[in-house]
């Protein structure tokens, strides 16, 4: 199988291969993930759908470096990932903000461990603030925020280290509807001018097909991917996108999929 995940490496940037997860206690076995076959593409917006406990969030930590797999073979362009690294963003559904550090602060962060001088740091934050319009709250702390606006914050905090894959682990869950709705149309403004490679997840089966340009659906007991679907919709999304018949169609098969 590593022979196979080093020649799609050519055309992918994320190749796995086999991957599985077993968790071990004194007690006990459980099989986390098994026999993960995964290819994602350079700017790929690639959502992974499932229900809770299906190995979503597994994945995603093994893809940032944060857990190790049992087997398989895990490639960011050619290379193991071994541990966590610069060159992936994560954003959680807990916005994770440093609450003693002004918004501005928030997203200079990770340059400034990088050493990046103070003139660029302060370039990289007016761009990013600007992009996710707060600028008119660069000086605020986190808890003047309000949810979507943290959010915002994170997911600047996450590309100003300029990484080469955003991991996204369920970012809006916690959101009101109405914010959920604004802040899934901020994402695709954000990613068309950044052009990070986005793995996704949730299990909301209509912010899955709003967002991505590939859907893949896990299922559980093990954890594994069971389908791949691409989502061949407009690249540009609107409120209007929701009700195009191949929206809707797509929204009703990826929904009987996870009813079974």
């Amino acid at each position: 199988m590593q022979a196979t995940a080093r020649q799609d490496d050519e055309r992918n940037q994320i190749v796995a291969a086999a991957v599985g997860k077993v968790y071990k206690t004194r007690k006990s076995t459980f099989e986390a993930l098994r026999d993960i076959h995964l290819t994602i593409g350079k700017n790929e917006f690639l959502t992974l759908l499932g229900p809770s406990g299906c190995g979503k969030s597994t994945l995603l930590r093994i893809l940032a470096g944060l857990e190790e797999p049992t087997s398989g073979e895990l490639l960011l362009e050619g290379r193991p990932i071994v541990g966590a690294g610069a060159d992936r963003g994560m954003v959680f559904q807990g916005y994770t903000l440093f609450p003693w550090l002004t918004v501005r602060q928030n997203i200079e962060y990770g340059p400034k461990l990088g050493g990046v001088p103070l003139l660029e740091r302060r370039r990289i934050s007016d761009y990013y603030l600007k992009m996710i319009r707060l600028e008119p709250f660069a000086n605020a702390f986190p808890k003047e925020l309000s949810g979507g606006m943290k959010q915002r914050v994170a997911i600047a905090r996450a590309l100003a280290n300029k990484p080469k894959v955003l991991l996204m682990d369920e970012p809006f869950g916690a959101l009101d509807a109405q914010t959920k709705l604004e802040m899934q149309e901020l994402l695709l403004e954000v990613w068309a001018k950044e052009k990070t490679t986005v793995v996704f997840i949730t299990h909301d089966i209509e912010e899955a097909v709003f967002l991505s340009q590939r859907v893949c659906v896990m299922a559980a007991s093990p954890g594994r991917i069971v389908s791949e679907h691409p989502v061949e919709l407009p690249a540009e999304r609107t409120e209007e996108t929701r009700a195009l018949p191949g929206f809707i169609e797509l929204k009703r098969r990826l929904s009987a999929l996870l009813k079974h």
